[in-house]
């Protein structure tokens, strides 16, 4: 897809099939591999579809039973704060690094080992595979906080990173070019948390997104640059004349 992921496609595809009546309300949507084939996608495309629509309130996702269409639907589930990269990332900075500190003290062993097998997926060189693993790297922290109203603000932040055009496209112009560090970072807050250390995974954590609103500044400067000389190059063809015109 030009503008989208293909994830985001299928989300509103299977959002139609809800609308419709295809998928009614409090019924099981159809496994993964029986979607990948409708959609004629990966199950990876069909599970980072779910969790979209999930953090949406569309569906919900219980434990080895697969997911559900939720009984109640959200009213407005389109509707998003218009800001930008940085906004996000800073609000993102200061939630998920408390969500982090609040997990490190309860977070189970189980969850500590899902943690680790998603950072090696993180590091894969599978884009979309590689952003399902960081999107659900942050919620199983969330989820470890044990706080709803936690889980709920980091969902829907992340909803913003993912649906909103601009901002996606600033979060792509980094991550898709900083897998090993990311990997790294998330190693770090991985550390963290094994330690049982509040302070120190609320540290890294901070650190994680302070490094990636550096990495954004950085691109956006490159980026107006590349304007600048382009805006340039344009006059000069314009106004300039050339030797042949003498």
């Amino acid at each position: 897809m030009a503008e989208q992921r293909l994830f985001h496609s299928v989300a509103e595809r299977i959002s139609g099939l809800i609308d419709e009546g295809v998928f009614p309300h409090g019924t099981r949507l159809p496994g993964e591999r029986e979607l990948a084939e409708r959609f004629e996608v990966s199950r990876v495309t069909i599970r980072e579809a779910e969790i979209a629509l999930q953090a949406i309130g569309r569906i919900q996702t219980k434990t080895g039973t697969g997911a559900y269409v939720c009984e109640e639907q959200p009213k407005n589930p389109g509707h998003l704060p218009d800001v930008s990269a940085f906004e996000l990332t800073e609000a993102r900075s200061l939630i998920e690094a408390e969500a982090a500190a609040l997990a490190a003290k309860v977070i189970s062993d189980d969850k500590l080992q899902k943690l680790d097998d998603l950072i090696i997926t993180m590091a894969s060189s599978e884009e979309n595979a590689s952003l399902a693993a960081d999107r659900e790297f942050h919620a199983t922290i969330a989820q470890a906080s044990g706080n709803d109203a936690l889980i709920h603000i980091i969902e829907t932040l992340w909803r913003v990173r993912e649906v909103l055009p601009q901002v996606r496209h600033s979060y792509e112009t980094v991550c898709d070019k900083d897998a090993a560090i990311r990997a790294e970072e998330h190693r770090e807050i991985l550390n963290a948390l094994k330690a049982r250390n509040p302070a120190s995974a609320r540290r890294a954590m901070r650190e994680h997104f302070l490094r990636l609103i550096s990495s954004m500044l950085d691109a956006t400067e490159k980026e107006a640059l590349r304007d600048v000389q382009q805006r340039a190059s344009e006059s000069r063809e314009r106004f300039l004349p050339t030797a042949e015109m003498g």
